[in-house]
């Protein structure tokens, strides 16, 4: 579960390739997960943006959460917090937040980015350290990655196959490629009806905790929102499904097949 959460949130935060010309989010979006962990529903994941000043620096303002509930919540108790500080006009992350317990496992970190010295400081709060970790101005956090995406790239131009490279930084493991391919376009059932979805394929390192590489998948709404809509995945031991449960504030209508 600590490597599986990361990606989780990361995933969860996803909606990727809105048309350049039209914005596809505003402040007060609001998205809500359900996800379940086999035949239990094991937690709920949320997602809140709102706009805020950071050092003078106008940012949006995201913070994820994630809890187990219910019968899940007895075998193993998770209680995340994640959050990020990028950038309204550049998309680039200024500042990073991660505050985990997942079953016992905690950590308590915050990374400030400083292009201007191209270094990022981790101070790492649960143990008192603090480390420099060498940065560009293109690299990202767990959660401002997908707003970035969003804002940034043109589906138009992809055909199915196509793959994104996006650096991150939300650790102190150093900066993490991520790699996203694109699959094409699926229809799917979920609570609000028939979605129209576009498919990728985000890569993991297989393992203890994955199958395979290729072991994540994700669905995107095919409109001008590009949220989240499902994302499933084989772990080594079980079956994980998270499935969109709420959403308010979206920027545009959120298309949904009524036949």
């Amino acid at each position: 579960m600590k490597k599986i959460l990361p990606l989780l949130f990361l995933l969860l935060a996803v909606p990727v390739m809105a048309q350049k010309s039209q914005p596809a989010f505003k402040s007060g979006e609001w998205l809500k997960f359900r996800i379940h962990y086999g035949l239990l529903n094991a937690s709920y994941a949320t997602l809140h943006l709102s706009s805020e000043t950071l050092d003078s620096i106008p940012v949006y303002h995201v913070v994820g959460s994630g809890k187990t509930t219910g019968f899940a919540s007895i075998f193993f108790k998770v209680d995340d917090t994640y959050e990020s500080y990028f950038g309204r006009r550049n998309g680039k992350p200024y500042k990073f937040v991660r505050k985990i317990d997942e079953g016992g496992y905690t950590k308590d970190i915050e990374i400030n980015f400083h292009y201007d010295e191209k270094k990022a400081v981790l101070n790492d709060y649960k143990n008192g350290t603090q480390m420099d970790i060498p940065v560009h101005d293109q690299v990202q956090d767990l959660i401002s990655a997908s707003y970035y995406l969003r804002s940034n790239y043109n589906l138009e131009e992809f055909e199915e196959g196509q793959t994104i490279n996006l650096d991150m930084l939300f650790d102190d493991d150093g900066v993490f490629q991520f790699k996203l391919k694109y699959l094409g376009k699926e229809v799917i059932r979920t609570k609000f009806g028939k979605v129209e979805c576009l498919k990728f394929r985000p890569y993991v390192q297989s393992g203890r905790v994955f199958k395979e590489k290729e072991s994540l998948t994700l669905w995107v709404s095919n409109d001008l929102n590009k949220i989240p809509i499902r994302i499933k995945a084989d772990l080594a031991v079980g079956s994980l499904k998270a499935d969109l449960e709420a959403y308010n504030g979206l920027r545009n209508q959120f298309k949904i097949i009524m036949n």
